[in-house]
């Protein structure tokens, strides 16, 4: 069965000298046309010449969506088309549906469109027109050889955003979406960053252009179906300085002949013991509780991400953009109940499937799991009181564990007594031994209130460092040193640190 075919025509810009011939001689002929929206001066020519036509206009107030307008007219003209046949897509019977601008250039129903009709097996013709780009370049003095991006207001994410090409923002409707363009490009740019609003461009006696800063895009502004934002290209180095694209760049440089020679002669190796100064200077910060610390350790903690990462990319065995591609995979993977079907009514619950799609992993790369011990994945490298935790925890979930933490303590006593005796029998061996099992008994005492080892000690690190201190203070403030003072005034000045702190 021939259905009635539709031709998609673009009404231009706005500018109704800018209207093609060709299209208008198809609006003067044609016997059916529609039109997605009225809101736009073309529209005003057809209203002159007489021509009839049937507005999409009625579907914005209807839904409560754009998509869905979007879905309600291509359903309209799928069922206008399946209501007549045998019609020529040259024939003045054919469904002339006509958009603002360039058909192929944002307009969502059009692409809808093209999905629908090669399904249903209706004709379908796309023509051209001028698009709001021509009028945007014109306008503006755009040169999009030197790098371009066309985005939409509705989608708009700052991961998008790329400061070095001129980047032309279409579909912003109102202050709502502006505030929204806003937002976006505050994460990428200053806020007082000149950008340009357009409205109706290239559209004689109605285009205005208006430089604003960032953060005044949805402040007094009269937007509508004919407005843009331009965002100028920068060579900003500060702007760049914010892209991953310039870091991984800049690592590479180093790397190169023409870069630096202490990072070219390092390799794995050499820098391994940096990763770990970088990770405790990140700690650091973070325990302090020191924004303007953990921005910069941070920052060096992705510095050794990157240049191993270098290391490898130079062998061609994997890029950093690898290990981004790996790690989201494994977060999208082993998060079902976020990006999957799976539920998780709390953080037990999603831990356990987060436990649950590990093991599938592994089902999955051919390990076999009767083979393995409970106590696999856990670093050889990671510092002993992390390590022991681990290990513990690990065994608890097969059930080597104590329901209570009475014997727990009791264990505690046995293996400090036991400390006691290697201590009075003078072998140092021995006392290592039991040195070392009463800090793991004390470990497992740790799990069992729920406080992690590593960071209890560091806490008390850091309230004798902030008491010993206060100790050299008192020093400094009698006029005397180390040599002339005795364990007993220390400890009164240690005990007053205690009360203060």
């Amino acid at each position: 069965m021939a259905y009635t075919p539709i031709v998609i025509v673009g009404l231009g810009s706005g500018d109704p000298d800018q209207l093609t011939l060709g299209i208008w001689r198809r609006l003067q002929a044609a016997k059916r046309v529609f039109v997605r929206t009225e809101h736009h001066p073309v529209v005003a020519l057809l209203q002159e010449d007489g021509i009839n036509y049937t507005s999409f206009d009625s579907l914005y107030e209807q839904h409560d969506s754009f998509p869905e307008v979007y879905e309600g007219i291509t359903a309209r003209l799928l069922q206008e088309a399946k209501e007549g046949e045998g019609a020529s897509s040259s024939s003045d019977e054919s469904i002339l549906y006509a958009v603002p601008g360039h058909p192929m250039v944002a307009e969502r129903t059009v692409q809808l469109l093209r999905e629908r009709c090669a399904a249903e097996g209706v004709e379908l013709t796309v023509l051209g027109g001028e698009s709001f780009l021509d009028a945007a370049f014109a306008s503006l003095g755009i040169d999009p050889i030197e790098g371009f991006s066309l985005l939409d207001a509705a989608e708009l994410k700052a991961s998008l955003l790329q400061p070095e090409l001129h980047t032309v923002i279409g579909q912003v409707y109102d202050a709502f979406t502006a505030s929204d363009v806003k937002l976006a490009l505050m994460e990428r740019y200053p806020e007082d960053y000149t950008v340009i609003i357009g409205h109706a461009l290239g559209v004689r006696g109605q285009e205005q252009v208006i430089s604003v800063p960032i953060y005044e895009l949805d402040r007094n502004q009269d937007y509508g179906n004919l407005s843009i934002i331009y965002v100028p290209r920068s060579e900003d180095p500060d702007l760049r300085n914010r892209t991953f694209e310039r870091l991984h760049e800049i690592v590479a440089i180093l790397r190169s002949p023409e870069g630096c020679p202490w990072d070219r002669e390092q390799t794995h190796q050499s820098i391994r013991k940096n990763f770990i100064e970088e990770l405790y200077e990140a700690l650091e910060a973070i325990d302090n509780d020191d924004p303007n610390g953990m921005q910069e350790e941070f920052g060096d903690v992705i510095l050794q991400v990157m240049l191993h990462s270098q290391m490898e990319e130079e062998v061609g065995a994997f890029s950093v953009y690898d290990v981004i591609q790996t790690l989201n995979e494994k977060l999208i993977f082993r998060h079902p109940h976020v990006f999957g079907d799976t539920g998780a009514q709390n953080s037990d619950e999603a831990l356990a499937n987060w436990e649950g799609m590990k093991a599938e992993e592994k089902r999955r790369k051919g390990m076999d799991a009767a083979l393995a011990s409970q106590l696999d994945g856990i670093p050889p490298d990671l510092p002993a009181l992390m390590k022991a935790y681990k290990l513990q925890k690990k065994a608890a979930k097969v059930g080597f564990d104590w329901d209570e933490i009475g014997p727990v303590l009791s264990k505690i006593e046995e293996e400090l007594l036991e400390l006691r005796e290697a201590i009075t029998g003078g072998d140092p061996e021995k006392q290592a031994d039991e040195l070392g099992d009463l800090l793991f008994a004390v470990v497992n005492a740790s799990r069992f209130i729920h406080a992690d080892p590593e960071e209890a000690l560091s806490r008390t690190n850091r309230k004798f460092k902030s008491r010993f201190q206060y100790i050299e203070e008192q020093l400094r403030i009698n006029g005397k040193t180390f040599d002339q003072t005795d364990l007993l005034e220390m400890d009164r000045w240690w005990e007053e640190a205690k009360r203060l702190s």
